[in-house]
C-alpha cells in the first residue's frame, strides 16, 4: 500500500507519500481500505518529531479515518466486510489501509457521505470524553471554548447547544467568530482584541463559565481559573501556549474549581472503547437526526498532505481539513 511517512522530522515537506508494507490484521481487529482521513494537531506535532505514536500503533499519522472493511481478524463480532465505517485510531489513517480495534470503530452516520465521516471521529470522542464524560456539563450551564472555529470547537459549539448549554468562544477574527454564531455560539470573544475573561464575566454577570474546554495551555491557565465560575471545570486538551504554568490554588480553592487534563490517543483500548460506544449512543442520533453535523472547510488529496498541513498550522481554516485516498 501507499502510506505518508515521516522519513525525517521537519516542516510540512518531511511528508513522503511511499509505498510500505501492508498492515497485518491481529486479534480483536479489522482492516480498513482508507477512503479519507483528516488532519489534527497531534499530526503536525508528530511530524515534528515531538509526539511519537504509542508502542504497537502504526508508525504513519492520522488519528482517524472514514472507509471500508476489507477483512475481520479472530475474536471479532459485530462487523463484516464491506461495512461502511468511520475510525477513532492511534495513528496510521494517512494511508490505504489501516488496522482498527474493534471497539474503535463506528458505523457511518445517517446522512454523512464516507469522505466526510472522517472529520467526525476524533472531535466527537474528544468533546464527548471531556464535556461530557468528565466536565459533565448540564443544560443551562455556560460552556467558554477556546479556538471555536477549530475542528474540536465546532463541534464543541454544536454538541453544548443540543443539550441546552449556553456558549461562549473565543477565534480570530470577525469571519470565525459569525462561522461559530452560525453554529450556536452565543458569547462571542475575539482574542486578538478582547480579554476573554473580562468579555465573559460582563457577558454572564460576572458568574463565570461552568466549564472551559481549552486547547492552548499554559500560556491561558492563570486566566482559565479566573474565567471559571464557582464549582467550574476546567479540561485541557491542548498545549499549544505551553506546558508549564504558575497556578494560584487559593484561587482555586475559593471557586470549589478542578482542572482536568487529558490526551485521547495513549488510552487503554478499554478506555477507548468505552469512548466510542458512549459517542455512539449520544452524538450518532444527533447526527443523524440533523442536530449536529461535521464541518469541513477543505478535502485534499492524501498525498498532498504537506499542503494540508499548511493550512492547519496557518490557522486560516474553519472545521477540519479533510485527506482523501487518491486511489479510493
Amino acid at each position: 500500500m501507499y502510506a505518508i511517512t515521516i522519513p525525517e522530522p521537519g516542516g510540512p515537506e518531511a511528508l513522503v507519500w511511499a509505498e510500505v508494507p501492508d498492515p497485518v490484521v491481529g486479534e480483536g481487529e479489522v482492516l480498513v481500505d482508507v477512503v479519507s482521513s483528516a488532519v489534527n494537531r497531534a499530526d503536525v506535532l508528530q511530524r515534528q518529531g515531538f509526539y511519537n505514536p504509542p508502542p504497537g500503533a502504526s508508525p504513519y499519522p492520522g488519528l482517524e479515518c472514514a472507509g471500508r472493511v476489507s477483512a475481520v481478524g479472530p475474536g471479532v463480532s459485530g462487523w463484516s466486510v464491506g461495512d461502511e465505517v468511520c475510525a477513532l485510531l492511534a495513528g496510521g489513517g494517512y494511508a490505504e489501509k489501516v488496522a482498527v480495534p474493534m471497539g474503535q470503530l463506528l458505523p457511518v452516520p445517517e446522512g454523512v457521505d464516507l469522505v466526510t465521516a472522517a472529520a467526525l471521529p476524533e472531535v466527537t470522542a474528544t468533546v464527548w470524553s471531556n464535556v461530557f464524560m468528565v466536565a459533565h456539563l448540564r443544560p443551562g450551564e455556560t460552556l467558554l471554548v477556546h479556538g471555536g472555529s477549530s475542528g474540536i470547537g465546532t463541534m464543541a459549539i454544536q454538541l453544548a447547544k443540543a443539550v441546552g448549554a449556553r456558549v461562549a468562544v473565543t477565534a480570530g477574527g470577525p469571519e470565525k467568530l459569525a462561522r461559530c454564531a452560525e453554529l450556536g455560539a452565543d458569547i462571542l470573544i475575539d482574542y486578538r482584541e478582547q480579554d476573554f475573561v473580562q468579555e465573559l464575566r460582563r457577558a454572564t454577570d460576572g458568574a463565570g463559565a461552568d466549564v472551559i474546554l481549552d486547547i492552548v495551555g499554559a500560556k491561558y491557565l492563570d486566566r482559565n481559573v479566573k474565567a471559571l465560575a464557582v464549582n467550574g471545570r476546567l479540561a485541557i486538551i491542548g498545549l499549544q501556549g505551553g506546558v508549564k504554568g504558575e497556578l494560584n490554588l487559593n484561587a482555586l480553592l475559593r471557586k470549589r474549581a478542578a482542572i482536568t487534563a487529558t490526551s485521547l490517543r495513549g488510552r487503554p483500548l478499554d478506555e477507548k472503547a468505552a469512548i466510542v460506544a458512549a459517542v455512539r449512543e449520544h452524538v450518532w442520533p444527533l447526527i443523524a437526526g440533523g442536530v449536529v453535523r461535521p464541518i469541513v472547510d477543505r478535502s485534499l488529496p492524501m498525498p498532498d498532505a504537506a499542503e494540508a498541513h499548511r493550512v492547519l498550522e496557518s490557522s486560516a481554516h474553519i472545521g477540519k481539513v479533510l485527506l482523501r485516498n487518491p486511489a479510493a
